[in-house]
């Protein structure tokens, strides 16, 4: 993770950063990660992953998106899905789901910091994928590998096979 800038919240939530955008801790812009192609591409999968359930659900699955946890915090989930509701432009309620996908550049101990704070803001679901290794990660109970993840709330199992077989 790189530099640190000083910034006030109303500055950061008001300025276009180049990409990949950075986060908000405290008054501080923090740097994210580069993503490499397999994090581009499990990150395309997830969403029509999601975006592929609107036919049968009502969710709003988006990428990307600004999520304002505290007041001197804002962190950006690779992916995230709302339901039953879609968000206001700039969401402060917690998503149905916030996933992470890890890059190889990426510290796994802030990683799972990051996915422990979307959990104790009240994100129900909270995953990690990491393409490299090819493994699902769930945070809902603890830190588990996973052979699937699963959303009663969607009646819906993402698979390995759904976002790391597809050709």
């Amino acid at each position: 993770m790189g530099a640190h800038t000083a910034i006030s919240l109303e500055e950061y939530l008001h300025t276009r950063f180049p990409n990949p955008e950075p986060e908000f801790r405290d008054g501080e812009i923090q740097e994210r990660t580069m993503p490499d192609y397999l994090h581009g591409k499990v990150h395309g999968l997830l969403f029509m992953f999601f975006a592929l359930l609107r036919s049968r659900v009502r969710v709003f699955p988006s990428v990307e998106t600004r999520l304002k946890i505290e007041s001197s915090k804002v962190l950006i989930p690779d992916v995230t899905v709302f339901f039953p509701d879609e968000p206001r432009e700039q969401p402060e309620t917690p998503p149905l789901i916030a996933i992470e996908i890890l890059s190889l550049e990426d510290r796994l101990s802030a990683v799972r910091e990051k996915l422990e704070e979307y959990r104790t803001w009240g994100v129900p679901h909270v995953w990690l994928v990491d393409p490299h290794s090819r493994r699902l990660y769930s945070c809902e109970a603890g830190f588990a590998e996973v052979s699937s993840l699963r959303v009663p709330e969607l009646d819906t199992e993402l698979k390995p096979a759904d976002v790391f077989d597809w050709q």
